[in-house]
């Protein structure tokens, strides 16, 4: 039974139990074809959880690529991501940027915010992670990392001023269940469903996002 963490009304996130990491890994690479590949995982030592790159100071243990060609290694085929997590079943799970989507990088409070806005708009939404370094990204059509400083601009905002970036090509993102260490799991705030396969263009979430970023300076 799935437990929901208090939020907005928009936003109701979903803990996601007792789902293997190679399971999800293949679900999303089947049923959403999204490119995935296996970041650094978790190893426990002297009581402690430490990420697989042995650096005592990882600023994401167990959440961030483990190899430096990650992007070559990055598969939207079901079989040979059944394959690379069968290596390593508690590696994270990875998403690349700039090919089947983008995403809106927020912090948590200004996301939760927009989404209750866009609520109210009745706007159509793609999926949106929550990660526990109390970030939202909100998934959209490939493109944004381009058209978003000048959609800033447009809407009478700096694009320095805000705490808002687009990720595109040549990034990622920690898809859920993945654990950041100690901190917790990547969740959704907006999972994925049938309904929102068909992703928004930035244009439509623009206004919103950067209206909450703004209030929340």
């Amino acid at each position: 039974m799935e437990e929901t963490i208090p939020g907005t009304e928009a936003a109701q996130i979903p803990q996601q139990r007792g789902t293997s990491l190679l399971e999800t890994a293949v679900r999303y690479a089947e049923e959403r074809h999204w490119d995935v590949f296996p970041g650094t995982w978790l190893v426990a030592a002297d009581g402690a959880q430490h990420c697989s790159c042995a650096d005592p100071v990882c600023a994401a243990p167990g959440a961030h690529p483990a190899r430096q060609d990650w992007a070559t290694q990055a598969t939207g085929s079901a079989t040979v991501a059944r394959r690379m997590w069968q290596k390593q079943p508690t590696a994270s799970i990875l998403l690349p940027t700039g090919r089947t989507f983008d995403a809106i990088d927020v912090p948590e409070t200004a996301g939760f915010l927009a989404l209750a806005r866009m609520e109210r708009m009745e706007l159509t939404l793609g999926p949106v992670t929550l990660t526990p370094d109390r970030r939202m990204r909100f998934f959209v059509l490939p493109g944004a990392a381009v058209k978003v400083p000048d959609l800033v601009r447009r809407l009478g905002w700096s694009p320095l001023s805000l705490d808002l970036t687009a990720l595109g090509e040549g990034t990622y993102v920690a898809a859920p269940p993945t654990r950041y260490g100690t901190r917790g799991a990547v969740q959704w705030a907006c999972r994925p469903t049938p309904a929102n396969r068909w992703l928004p263009d930035v244009e439509e979430l623009i206004s919103p996002l950067a209206y909450a970023c703004g209030r929340d300076r």
